[in-house]
């Protein structure tokens, strides 16, 4: 399945559980690197916060074309690929949400107030990946 939006399916895969993202960029002299993610999926837009300072923010300013794959490594094994482009944001309001947010998925709701303290300050960035296209296979051994 290819497309450029993410279905209510693929949302749902997505948000499943802990699932961490791959996150695939380039590095200023041509290399593919690939990071994993703690990430989010709003208003259809994938959601993640990173350094500013380190490899994926430094890669994310001078090149926002951007990967992130998601999968299921035991049977029926299933994949989700949401190729975009990502928007950067510091604004501390926002940071101190999405940490949160973000902290709450991964950590749970009685620690994602801690986490977002401690994740959503300056120097880090809000990373919004706008899909420009969608590859999946939710099934892949069937």
């Amino acid at each position: 399945m290819s497309s450029q939006n993410l279905s209510p399916e693929i949302v749902d895969f997505l948000n499943h559980g802990t699932r961490t993202g791959k996150i695939a960029f380039t590095a200023a002299d041509g290399r593919p690197l690939i990071a994993p993610v703690w990430f989010l999926v709003e208003d259809d837009v994938i959601v993640f916060n990173t350094g500013a300072g380190t490899a994926k923010g430094k890669a994310l300013r001078r090149d926002p074309r951007v990967a992130l794959a998601v999968d299921v490594e035991e049977p029926p094994y299933a994949f989700v690929q949401v190729q975009g482009v990502a928007e950067l944001s510091e604004e501390p309001a926002e940071l101190i949400r999405t940490a949160t947010a973000l902290a709450g998925r991964y950590m749970g709701a009685d620690r994602a107030e801690e986490y977002g303290k401690r994740n959503g300050v300056p120097g880090e960035l809000v990373v919004r990946v706008r899909p420009t296209k969608v590859v999946a296979n939710l099934a892949v051994a069937d």
